[in-house]
């Protein structure tokens, strides 16, 4: 299930050298509930209201006005992709079928757990429904052990049935009119043995891809999740290399224009991506024509005091220390980035927070496509990160942070989405 992410100090950093004292530079946090820094904007931007809980400088000039008549209020987001602000993937994590793997490559095939009524699971098919219907997500990220796909056997071809009962889930995911995540969760390890690098050989890696994009070439709302939260891996290069003949099996089998998701080192810290070297490394990963079109980064960022995802209370919406600076190199290197792993508990500091981190990237969608969080599927309602809805009989109730956050359709998001 959850692996421990990477350890980091919390809380906010100090103010940009960009900004004067006193003063928030621009793109970074003015306003907002619980906001207690700068509430004033360095020279050339504006310190705009996003919603109720985040206020961001944008860049622009203040409006001015006169005696006789006040100017007109007049603000410029940042330069976004769909022109609106508007993310293009909001989403949830459907866990079951990556149940006994672990942060070492090691998975037990026989405690996955199909998120499916069929099997004896949860209703993730009626969940995602209406996750799609009722709160206006389109995408769901689908994680899967690579030894339940191969029935344990290193290198070994995939095992029709299992992959029948994991198609299932996809079918499911498909019908409501979602993209759909296809997410190898193994750490980029098979049992502590690392991809490339002394455990699983880059053939056998891009082999087990090939199989999967051939089932899916035709299907445009697939997306490729390369590896779930590689970690410790020694050569960064040498994985960026074993992520490369990934990309090349994936198009030469077919699957041309579909979204590959490139995840980094250092369990794939939204925070570290560009220090750990993950950026520059991937960054030379390209399709089989010599072009990086559809190939978008994959990171993942909690919000609790140690950036594992096992806190009920959260202590950072990540902008200052992670959202921000990755943005400013993803745009100067005309790239795009997903988060693909984030959550918190269902409290009120998570609740803070979070829509903070929402609205930064939402805000900032011309370099952040989107989020899915962690996650529904097989959890029970009482795990700490539990995104999963309850089912009455009559219909479904969201859990306290999808609700006032996450959710596309929550008024917190004030019409972002």
């Amino acid at each position: 299930m959850m692996s421990r992410k990477l350890l980091q100090i919390s809380g906010f950093v100090l103010t940009s050298a960009l900004a004067v004292r006193g003063q928030a530079a621009v793109w970074q946090q003015c306003g907002g509930t619980g906001w207690t820094g700068d509430t004033t904007c360095v020279s050339g931007s504006v310190c705009t209201p996003l919603n109720d809980f985040y206020s961001q400088c944008i860049p622009g000039e203040a409006p001015t006005s006169t005696v006789t008549s006040p100017a007109p209020t007049t603000t410029t987001r940042p330069p976004v992709a769909t022109g609106n602000g508007k993310l293009k993937f909001t989403g949830v994590n459907i866990a079951g079928f990556d149940f006994g793997c672990n942060g070492d490559g090691s998975c037990t095939a026989s405690a996955a757990w199909p998120p499916l009524t069929k099997y004896y699971g949860h209703d993730g098919e009626g969940q995602m429904q209406h996750f799609v219907n009722d709160d206006g997500f389109n995408t769901f990220r689908l994680p899967v052990g690579w030894q339940f796909l191969t029935g344990d056997v290193e290198g070994g071809p995939i095992v029709a049935a299992n992959l029948a009962k994991y198609d299932d889930l996809v079918q499911a995911c498909l019908n409501t009119g979602a993209f759909c995540i296809i997410d190898i969760h193994n750490y980029a390890r098979w049992d502590r043995g690392i991809i490339g690098q002394g455990g699983p050989t880059n053939d056998e890696f891009a082999a087990l891809w090939s199989a999967i994009a051939s089932k899916y070439a035709s299907e445009e709302r697939i997306m490729f999740g390369v590896m779930n939260e590689p970690h410790d891996v020694p050569d960064i290069n040498a994985w960026a290399q074993s992520v490369q003949e990934v990309v090349t099996a994936i198009r030469e089998a077919g699957a041309t224009t579909q979204l590959i998701l490139l995840p980094g080192n250092n369990w794939t810290s939204a925070e570290t991506f560009v220090s750990n070297g993950s950026a520059a490394a991937l960054q030379k990963v390209t399709n089989p024509n010599g072009s990086t079109d559809n190939l978008i980064f994959d990171v993942h960022k909690y919000l609790d005091s140690d950036n594992s995802g096992t806190h009920p209370e959260c202590t950072t919406n990540n902008i200052d220390r992670a959202w921000a600076p990755l943005a400013d190199w993803l745009r100067e290197n005309k790239r795009q980035a997903i988060n693909t792993e984030t959550g918190g508990g269902n409290t009120d500091s998570c609740v803070q927070f979070m829509c903070q981190q929402v609205a930064y990237q939402a805000a900032n969608s011309d370099v952040y496509l989107g989020f899915v969080g962690w996650g529904a599927g097989n959890f029970l309602t009482n795990y700490v990160l539990s995104e999963t809805p309850t089912n009455n009989g009559n219909g479904w109730t969201d859990s306290l942070l999808v609700e006032k956050c996450l959710a596309p359709t929550s008024g917190a998001q004030n019409g972002l989405f």
